[in-house]
């Protein structure tokens, strides 16, 4: 197995799954809920204000919507490679408005942050290849198959919880909180369910 700096390679993109998708999670919450009162771990917070003085509050709010989904995909690992693929032109539309608007320092994170997105889409490269090809026909014989579709399910529900948290948060910050909470806490020991199952069914 090939290892970076002694760690497998494998491990690692999984850290910057989970990095990638904690800091677009936290960045899209707390632009969106009340009073911005969600921890993130970088900001713009006030993204939409900014952006509000050029007609652009509800692209802000867009851009804070698909942070929160790309993060949610991302750090959960249910649904990473799609993840990296939706983070891509995130970052990258994020990339071009600090740009754009002469911001200093925070497009260099964002460029660091757009070549970590880089690495997933590379690692993944084996998964998507297929819509660079000409020869489709056996392709649409492939049917779509998912290991375990309850634990998808089960998955999606605490998503929706989330973002639903979103527009409570204007009426009970505690509540949204709780709400947020608990449907994050039902993903983790979804997906720790999940693993303990396939490492049971195949063991070293």
């Amino acid at each position: 197995m090939k290892k970076i700096l002694g760690i497998p390679h494998p491990t690692i993109i999984v850290l910057i799954r989970i990095f990638l998708g904690l800091i677009f999670f936290g960045a899209g919450m707390s632009k969106l809920y009340a009073d911005h009162a969600f921890p993130g771990i970088i900001g713009p917070v006030w993204l939409e204000e900014r952006l509000a003085e050029h007609g652009l509050g509800m692209y802000a709010r867009f851009i804070a919507g698909s942070q929160i989904v790309v993060g949610l995909l991302l750090f959960t690992q249910r649904f990473a490679t799609l993840g990296a693929l939706l983070c891509f032109p995130v970052i990258l539309n994020i990339f071009m408005v600090t740009v754009s608007m002469k911001w200093q320092g925070t497009p260099y994170v964002n460029l660091f942050l757009l070549l970590l997105n880089v690495w997933l889409l590379a690692y993944d490269y084996h998964k998507f290849k297929f819509i660079l090809t000409d020869k489709v026909e056996k392709l649409r014989n492939t049917k779509l198959e998912r290991k375990n579709m309850r634990a998808d399910k089960i998955w999606a529900v605490p998503v929706v919880l989330i973002l639903i948290s979103v527009p409570l948060s204007y009426l009970n910050i505690i509540a949204a909180w709780v709400l947020c909470g608990v449907a994050v806490l039902v993903i983790i020991i979804n997906q720790l369910k999940h693993r303990k199952k396939r490492s049971m069914a195949n063991p070293e």
